[in-house]
């Protein structure tokens, strides 16, 4: 399939029982793994600045890095569809954002994400209308972690779950095909989820027991696998421990070369 069709596949996935897998990559081997697997969606999400490159948060990652990482996950992926991550200030106008999807296309990515609601409609309509489908992105913005002094939960009054559904019907309009929601109340969620036409993919936005409130959920692999120690947010579930299986497998070979 195209990216359009691969997109569109994921819109007609909305309300289904199955729900929407995804997962992060940033490189070949791990792209190519979850692609075996079976997973849905690949998104090479600015996260790496912090889980690959070592940064405190998304805020240091460039567009260059983004190329760099799109094109080794995009070499490893048959199959599922993969997203690139438009990062922080490489979207400020309409022109910019076009020519930073372009950019993420051309190194491999079948479509690109974006942060933010209402204020980003104009640019996410000028990238769909040269024919590169978008995901929108809204709730908590990990780019405006430093505007915000910090990672919140969003939809906690009655104010903020407004602006927020408000931004969420924009990106429908625009013309995202699905939407992420990151760290919002499960009562959000659900509202917003029961809401809007096209799929929403959660991160953090689950209800007691585990509850899914939305029509799909999206992770960080490290998260999942357990390859990064130093920082796990409280809503992850680590279902592996590979950093355990590296530090083991490196004292033994140290104690087999002494």
């Amino acid at each position: 399939m195209n990216p359009i069709e691969k997109a569109n596949a994921i819109t007609s996935r909305k309300g289904q029982e199955k729900p929407i897998s995804a997962l992060t990559a940033y490189d070949y081997p791990t792209a190519r793994l979850l692609d075996e697997a079976g997973i849905d969606i690949i998104l090479v999400g600015d996260s790496l600045g912090m889980v690959v490159l070592g940064f405190p948060d998304t805020t240091h990652v460039t567009l260059d890095m983004m190329e760099h990482h799109t094109a080794a996950v995009a070499r490893g992926v048959k199959n599922a569809l993969v997203v690139g991550d438009m990062p922080i200030h490489s979207y400020q106008t309409p022109d910019q954002a076009l020519a930073t999807a372009r950019t993420l296309v051309n190194a491999g990515a079948d479509v690109v994400k974006l942060e933010g609601g209402i204020r980003q409609v104009d640019k996410i309509r000028t990238i769909i209308a040269d024919g590169i489908p978008v995901i929108g992105h809204h709730g908590m913005l990990p780019q405006r972690v430093l505007k915000e002094g910090g990672y919140k939960k969003k939809g906690k009054t009655e104010a903020e779950s407004c602006a927020i559904l408000e931004g969420a019907l924009a990106l429908q309009d625009a013309g995202c095909f699905a939407v992420v929601l990151e760290s919002t109340v499960p009562e959000l969620a659900e509202s917003i989820t029961a809401r809007l036409d096209i799929p929403t993919i959660g991160i953090g936005c689950k209800g007691p027991s585990n509850q899914q409130t939305c029509d799909g959920e999206i992770a960080v692999i490290t998260d999942v696998i357990g390859s990064y120690p130093w920082f796990i947010p409280p809503f992850a579930t680590a279902r592996a421990n590979v950093a355990g299986d590296i530090n083991h497998a490196v004292l033994e070979y140290i104690a087999s070369i002494q």
